[in-house]
């Protein structure tokens, strides 16, 4: 089963850089679901047991979050 993160990038990140994170997410057998418009990043679905902290590791400098895609309830 797949899950579902939102990465969330700099928002001064050129385009080329951006391009390189997401070529970095289908080598690691993930997919783009969303492009962001108002926050620069996209929401990507990632085979279970993937771990992107590789994804982290390699694009540090550009990527600032990473995080599951959750639903929120507030109280």
């Amino acid at each position: 089963m797949a899950k579902d993160f939102i990465v969330t990038l700099k928002k001064n990140t050129p385009k080329e850089d951006a391009h390189k994170v997401v070529e970095s997410i289908n080598h690691l057998g993930g997919t783009v679901v969303h492009e962001f418009s108002l926050i620069k990043g996209f929401k990507v679905k990632v085979p279970d047991g993937l771990h992107l902290d590789a994804l982290k590791k390699k694009h540090g400098d550009t990527i600032v979050n990473i995080e599951e895609d959750k639903e929120v309830h507030a109280n």
